[in-house]
């Protein structure tokens, strides 16, 4: 019989754990409630219930009343930020969930959870029970035994780890877990403000053990011990012992471990169901509660009911039903005579409205065929079109009719695919058009915009999952061709009509947050340009990147041997682990960097690239990395995605996935070409005009956001610099240095430019000086002479922080609105991100709205002028036309003239423009 085991969880420690491992992508339900933490939690405690299912579970929590550590030493945590706002919200939920799940919440006053934890471990322990103590904590190792261990659970990307004496061991370099708490008190720990030895790391406390065995054998043996160290040693005495008992987990807290109050129980199913609603986890609360269900039915191997006990029963089916969001009544009907649909779209044309909906065999509209196509104009009433079962030529003759009509508005939900897979089949959608997945962008920016969420959280409705169609990605996944018509009527009809009901929710809101002309205006009208420029695509110069890729491939074997040579070892290039052990374990190159997680190296851009001036390996390795990501991820990777059937490369561009309204480029991501080295530069070679009659025409807004924020702040020096054509960023550099501008050199002029850009992100003197190589406090003097010499840029940025505490956002000139709940937190770090935001945003969305309203203005004149020239790429600022030369020079004055005047600024835009064969010549 395996032994029985017992998890403690330290609570607060996962619960702070997953609220900022989201902070800067937050949960937010419908209420306006951050549920990031008690999501992360409750996963985390539901994967240990269902993955280890434990004999034994407990959680514990820091009492609230001020502890005894902290009455005998006020310093002890006193320097901690206030925890969040959202985390003390959450707290009473996560302890609602514990409860529901009938698990013992342990606290006790003047205790901290390690205490508990400690205590409850020992105990169980003389029990024969094996202990798992949850939590990412350091301070817990000194607890492990061979019956208790630390058990820390999967993280960013990171698989969870399980601690035991032997790894604690060779972690810390000890041969006792109880040796840990000596280390700890030399070397402190800035988390809990507990002082250690000033001058004693890691490194040397460790070190220090290892031969003294404890604080106690060191101060013993002071007068053993040399130099500048015995000085920091004596002169620290107090503070070591005191720290030791700071970082010493009481393990006889006045707590008691009883078998049966801490046995996992069947979780009380209504009471979960009814939270798990309330917080809108419908996900989450359906893999809990469904999972629950299935084990409660199924005994386990050995003839004992599985995780919860209890038997299979009429019960257990009731709630696995109410688990489930009940489908409503509905009306959804097979098409496939024109008559019928004639009568269908006349009745929508009465109306005044028609959603759209479109099945394909596959994900990429240009490169997929037209399965079928739904249809509704009436909440739970829908229509579906088997196409291939239908006269194809007379339905495209009806729907082109209808779908042009200027009386209907075409309502989609990102209805940019289905007027591409329309295309195909030469149906046309005109205009007037509503995106409800674009609506509830701009209503949210920051959550989720897919239909299974907006129908859960709107309509209180949880569609079909196409998987119960066609089964879960992988080899035996079906096409939407091969399913029966009937059920892909139910399924698709259903798409069709959740989307008519959630634009009859999200129109009104959108006025009644001041947002339609937004709408209206840039984001609706740039669909159909959008989906041209989808259309359009790009030449590529597939023999040139294969070429560049031979030339690639010669390059790198060549860096490889040199760094073999260099290194006197051949080793796994790619391998972190390997790099991390040549350079310093075995080349004996000081590390300047901390260890990862798992006690490697690490071998990160950001580390390598402090050690490359000093050290021509490393330079040599960033070489061979530079090289082996361009060929990887462009030279080699652009050409195995031309579209076979139309020989180009289409983009997918997304306009609701950055909260600033920036577009975003993907499959591939093409505004990620790489520009900074000479190399990522010639990429933009293999981007060509499609015929000898061709060139390519580039535009790009010069220093848009700098020109934005000096509008925006109206600053006089920064206006007037744009104002006289000035190198803006030499300007900047006299007037923060103090010299005429024919005195600037390049090291000022660089200072400059970053503390320009930086400036719009919020830098800090530890940013700023990072970036530049300087000291923090020539950093900081940087950035004071800027506010001096530019005081409209701090007034604007001061003022936005404080129109964004009044008003709970912040917007662009055209009104875009940016969110942000944090803005007031009591935390630091929470609310320096927020404030960050709150001058960014309004900067960054004033320049997309700009592009915006140019492209859409620009293919405006483009129709009406019937040019063949094609707008086919937007880069951040930039913009590409593939263009016919007779067509050219008309085409930079209307662009010029559009991109310039799409918002008026109070100082000049500049355009630069260019014509190549490529991209790289026109750029």
């Amino acid at each position: 019989m395996s032994q029985p085991t017992l998890y403690i969880f330290d609570s607060y420690a996962l619960i702070f754990r997953a609220y900022f491992a989201m902070s800067k992508n937050p949960l937010i339900n419908s209420k306006g409630l951050n549920v990031s933490a008690i999501s992360g939690f409750t996963s985390t405690l539901h994967d240990i219930i269902s993955n280890k299912k434990p004999t034994y579970l407990a959680c514990a929590f820091d009492a609230a009343h001020v502890t005894d550590r902290q009455v005998e030493y006020d310093f002890y945590k006193a320097h901690r930020e206030e925890t969040p706002e959202d985390i003390k919200t959450s707290i009473p939920y996560i302890k609602s969930i514990i409860e529901g799940f009938n698990i013992p919440i342990l606290e006790v006053n003047g205790y901290e959870a390690d205490d508990l934890i400690g205590t409850i471990a020992r105990q169980a322990e003389l029990h024969d029970i094996h202990v798992y103590m949850v939590t990412p904590d350091k301070d817990m190792h000194q607890l492990v035994t061979k019956d208790i261990s630390v058990y820390k659970p999967p993280y960013m990307g990171r698989p969870y780890e399980i601690l035991g004496v032997s790894e604690i061991c060779e972690k810390w370099e000890i041969d006792d877990p109880l040796k840990v708490i000596d280390i700890l008190g030399l070397w402190g720990d800035s988390a809990d403000n507990i002082p250690g030895v000033k001058g004693v790391g890691e490194k040397t406390a460790k070190k220090l053990i290892k031969e003294f065995g404890s604080i106690e054998n060191i101060y013993e043996n002071l007068e053993s011990i040399k130099g500048s160290l015995k000085d920091k040693l004596a002169s620290c005495q107090e503070n070591a012992f005191i720290s030791k008992k700071l970082a010493t987990i009481v393990i006889d807290a006045p707590i008691e471990f009883n078998k049966e109050e801490y046995e996992l129980n069947e979780p009380n199913k209504e009471v979960l169901s009814e939270i798990f609603a309330d917080l809108e986890f419908r996900t989450l609360g359906k893999r809990i509660l469904g999972e629950t269900y299935s084990i409660l039915k199924k005994p386990d191997n050995s003839g004992q009911m599985s995780l919860f006990g209890g038997d299979s029963n009429t019960e257990n089916v009731e709630y696995s039903e109410a688990a489930t969001i009940l489908n409503t009544e509905h009306d959804y009907q097979l098409i496939d005579k024109e008559e019928e649909l004639i009568k269908i779209l006349e009745a929508a044309k009465t109306k005044g409205v028609l959603s759209i909906d479109t099945e394909t065999t596959g994900l990429d509209p240009l490169n997929c065929d037209l399965v079928g196509i739904s249809i509704s104009s009436e909440a739970h009433q829908a229509y579906y079109i088997p196409w291939e079962q239908v006269d194809k030529k007379k339905f495209i003759t009806i729907l082109n009719e209808y779908l042009n009509d200027p009386k209907i508005l075409k309502i989609g939900q990102n209805i940019k695919y289905d007027l591409l897979v329309l295309a195909q089949q030469n149906i046309q959608v005109a205009k007037p058009l509503f995106d409800t997945m674009i609506a509830h962008y701009l209503i949210d920016p920051e959550t989720k915009h897919n239909m299974d969420f907006l129908s859960e959280t709107y309509l209180n409705y949880t569609p079909v999952p196409i998987q119960e169609l066609i089964g879960k990605k992988g080899p035996k996944q079906l096409s939407m061709s091969d399913i029966d018509v009937d059920k892909v009527k139910e399924y698709a009809a259903e798409d069709a009509d959740v989307t008519l009901q959630l634009y009859q929710k999200l129109a009104p809101e959108l006025k009644e947050k001041g947002i339609d002309k937004l709408f209206q205006e840039i984001e609706v009208p740039l669909i159909p340009v959008l989906t041209k420029m989808e259309q359009n695509g790009v030449a590529i110069d597939v023999k040139f990147l294969k070429d560049y890729s031979n030339v690639f491939s010669e390059e790198i074997l060549t860096a490889q041997q040199e760094i073999f040579e260099m290194s006197g070892t051949s080793f796994n290039m790619d391998s972190p682990k390997q790099l991390g052990e040549v350079l310093f374990d075995f080349m004996k190159i000081p590390y300047q960097g901390k260890k990862t997680k798992t006690g490697q190296y690490s071998t990160n851009e950001e580390t390598l690239q402090k050690l490359a001036e000093e050290q021509p390996i490393v330079h040599k390795i960033l070489d061979y990395r530079e090289l082996t990501k361009l060929k990887s991820t462009y030279i080699d990777a652009l050409p195995n995605i031309v579209n076979p059937r139309t020989g180009l490369v289409h983009t997918t561009f997304n306009q609701t996935i950055a909260a600033t309204g920036r577009l975003s480029s993907t499959n591939p991501n093409l505004q990620n070409i790489p520009i900074k080295t000479e190399r990522g530069k010639e990429i933009r070679r293999a981007f060509i005009a499609r015929g000898e009659n061709r060139v390519i025409l580039s535009a790009d807004y010069s220093q848009i956001e700098l020109r934005i924020i000096a509008s925006l702040s109206e600053d006089s020096k920064m206006v007037e610099a744009f104002e006289q054509g000035l190198d803006i960023h030499a300007a900047t550099a006299a007037n923060v240095y103090g010299v005429d501008l024919e005195s600037v050199d390049s090291t000022m002029r660089r200072n400059a430019k970053m503390v320009n850009f930086g400036i719009i992100y919020g830098i800090s003197p530890f940013g700023l000086g990072q970036r530049l190589g300087i000291p923090r406090t020539e950093a900081g003097h940087l950035i004071e002479q800027y506010f001096e010499k530019y005081p409209g840029i701090k007034k604007y940025m001061d003022e936005s922080i404080a129109s964004a505490k009044k008003n709970g956002f912040v917007q662009t000139l055209y009104g875009r609105k940016r969110y942000l709940r944090d803005i007031s937190s009591g935390n630091f770090t929470v609310r320096s991100f927020a404030e960050r935001n709150a001058i960014n945003a309004p900067i960054q969305g004033s320049a997309a709205d700009m592009i915006k309203l140019a492209m859409i203005n620009i293919n405006e004149k483009m129709e009406k002028n019937k040019f063949k020239s094609q707008m086919i790429l937007q880069v951040h600022d930039e913009l590409l036309f593939d263009t016919f030369k007779d067509e050219a020079e008309q085409l930079k004055e209307i662009v010029e003239l559009e991109m310039k005047n799409a918002l008026k600024l109070n100082v000049p835009i500049e355009i630069g423009m260019g014509i190549g064969d490529n991209w790289l010549e026109a750029h």
